[in-house]
């Protein structure tokens, strides 16, 4: 197993991959990916213990403006270069604190985990807790959305749908799964191997390779729910 990174390993991660800017990820009560990106002037090691400061009052059902002061936590073990960027920027996961009582938020869902977590090892039942996430998703060709004071509409569309079997594709050769039909078809029926296999290539790759992750990936399926489904 890979030794957990330290705040000297992540200070060495900026070095050598010479980093510009820091992003701090945490997610809000419903689950949403939130975050806010610094310069290096912000960094120093002193942060994973001390955190930093945020306004909380413009996340969804957590503080109003007359008590919004907030302190992210990162956790040096979530340390990536987070390839997506243009310039080198290391991204780092956050739990969030009370900046007084320095106590978990109770809205938090990292923080509640981490409550979970310590509650079962007190329980003696068990002393490691496992959080797996589902990674299943959609790929659409074209999404459409309209709410109007007198109307409203929503459309999504893939090449792969079975009611663009007549559809002017210049040329339209026919490879459409038919309605309910879409569980584990192959090529030319299912166009989004390539993807699926370039992601189950990058996702183990190790967090210090450029484009790894760091992820296991133990099963790759791919369902048409009418419209492609991808489940990892």
């Amino acid at each position: 197993m890979a030794k957990e990174k330290s705040p000297s390993d992540v200070s060495k991660m900026i070095k050598d991959r010479d980093v510009k800017l820091v992003d701090f990820k945490f997610t809000d009560l419903p689950g949403t990916w939130q975050h806010f990106t610094t310069t290096l002037t912000e960094y120093n090691e002193d942060i994973f213990t001390d955190g930093i400061g945020f306004d909380g009052s413009s996340i969804r059902g957590w503080k109003t403006i007359n008590a919004s002061d907030m302190l992210v936590i990162p956790d040096p073990a979530t340390a990536w270069i987070d390839i997506f960027n243009a310039e080198p920027t290391l991204s780092l996961i956050c739990t969030i604190v009370d900046p007084i009582t320095r106590e978990p938020y109770d809205r938090d869902p990292r923080g509640l985990a981490e409550k979970a977590e310590a509650y079962l090892k007190s329980t003696g039942i068990a002393d490691t807790a496992f959080f797996g996430p589902e990674a299943e998703f959609f790929i659409f060709d074209d999404v459409r959305f309209s709410y109007t004071s007198n109307s409203s509409s929503h459309l999504v569309d893939s090449v792969e749908g079975h009611w663009n079997s007549a559809r002017d594709e210049f040329p339209n050769l026919s490879y459409k799964i038919r309605a309910k039909e879409g569980y584990f078809p192959v090529s030319p029926a299912d166009t989004l191997q390539d993807i699926r296999n370039e992601m189950c290539v990058c996702m183990p790759l190790p967090l210090s390779a450029k484009s790894g992750f760091g992820i296991k990936v133990t099963v790759l399926l791919c369902f048409f729910a009418t419209l492609r489904m991808m489940y990892l």
